[in-house]
């Protein structure tokens, strides 16, 4: 099993940085795809970022220029680097793993609060 374990989230104010951290510690061999989902309240879950083992990174358009997604594979840890922060990225951020078909492992999720 993998257990994805996310730190990182809190309240910021518009325009501003937050960082994203992800690790899957209890996994012993290298996970295909990690990467970050988002839901907004009354809104589906959506997709922010995904990076393979590989380095294939793919963004949302909303968040294109403005997060960085990046991972060391060696740690099984990927982080998501939040610049320009809107309130509309005001959200539960969950980070996902899995292989090459798509995400399956979940984490609990980290409330990012975007706000004056």
């Amino acid at each position: 099993q993998v257990q994805l374990v996310e730190s990182g989230g809190g309240l910021v104010q518009p325009g501003g940085p937050l960082r994203l951290s992800c690790a899957a510690p209890g996994s012993s061999f290298r996970i295909h795809v990690m990467g970050w989902y988002r839901q907004a309240p009354g809104k589906q879950r959506e997709l922010v970022a995904t990076i393979t083992s590989g380095g294939s990174i793919n963004y949302a358009d909303s968040v294109k220029g403005r997060f960085t997604i990046s991972r060391d594979n060696a740690k099984n840890t990927v982080y998501l680097q939040m610049n320009s922060l809107t309130p509309p990225d005001t959200a539960v951020y969950y980070c996902a793993a899995g292989p090459p078909s798509g995400v399956n492992y979940w984490g609990q999720g980290t409330q990012v609060t975007v706000s004056s």
